[in-house]
């Protein structure tokens, strides 16, 4: 509670709080300039001064309407293999035209040589006697009569040549790399021993997996979960790579120490090869 004294009924000047003075940039004039420097003119807000129309430059009536091409006649595309047409019926039909053909004769000897046609092969598929041609239906033989019955087709053996030229330069510059002792071959013990691995990592996962909770509620078990079906998906990629491909390199000799059969398989890549970096 404050006191009243003598002192309070003095009357006081009154100390006007001074503000600091505002913050000017030292960047504000270079700003300016540059962005005054490089704005053109008529970039956004049109022409300073629009430039008044002449009195020959005024609108015109269907000055603004599309401007269509000249017309011209038209020709079917086959307008050439068009028949003639019919004449009319004033024209005067042509007159005085002769033959020396005895028609008579001509078809009789014309049946005479002719090949009598062979019956069509026709089935009955109902008791009313709805008649099928036998040939289109696939009921008889047919592509068995064929000259090319039983034989490899071209496009089969184009293909294994090319695949047996292609096995053999590659087993050539495999050769030619062992020679000079740049890769070393997995043998075939090898291989089996790293394909068994894989396939009891795989197992060993899928049997966690079985055991995993139905409900997936939380986040530890959502993640371990998606973990494992990741590591599966790159466990059956990897058996499905050496199962594809008989042959695998590595760039090095083994060392001393083997790595685990899940290191080995990370660094198989595309092309077949195995390296131990």
């Amino acid at each position: 509670m404050e006191l009243g004294t003598i002192y309070s009924l003095i009357p006081q000047e009154e100390v006007k709080q001074q503000k600091p003075p505002r913050h000017v940039s030292k960047f504000k004039q270079p700003v300016k300039t540059e962005y005054v420097s490089k704005k053109a003119d008529y970039k956004t807000m049109g022409q300073a001064k629009v430039p008044v129309p002449t009195t020959d430059n005024f609108l015109k009536k269907h000055s603004k309407e599309p401007q269509l091409p000249d017309k011209r006649e038209f020709k079917y595309p086959d307008g050439e293999r068009k028949r003639p047409e019919i004449p009319e019926k004033a024209d005067p039909p042509l007159m005085g035209l002769k033959t020396t053909k005895n028609f008579i004769t001509t078809n009789a000897v014309q049946n005479i040589t002719s090949v009598p046609k062979r019956p069509e092969k026709i089935y009955v598929d109902t008791r009313k006697g709805d008649k099928n041609y036998l040939q289109p239906s696939g009921l008889e033989p047919v592509f068995i009569h064929k000259k090319e019955y039983g034989n490899k087709p071209q496009y089969l053996s184009r293909r294994q040549d090319e695949m047996r030229k292609a096995q053999e330069e590659y087993n050539a510059y495999v050769s030619e790399h062992f020679r000079r002792g740049a890769m070393q071959q997995l043998s075939e013990d090898e291989r089996n021993a790293i394909l068994q691995g894989l396939k009891k990592n795989w197992e060993e996962i899928h049997d966690q997996y079985q055991g995993l909770s139905v409900v997936t509620d939380t986040a530890p078990k959502k993640n371990r979960k998606e973990r494992m079906e990741a590591e599966m998906k790159q466990l059956e990629r990897d058996i499905e790579s050496i199962e594809r491909h008989r042959n695998f390199c590595k760039t090095h000799p083994p060392r001393m120490k083997e790595p685990s059969v899940h290191k080995q398989l990370q660094t198989i890549k595309e092309n077949g090869y195995l390296t131990d970096q």
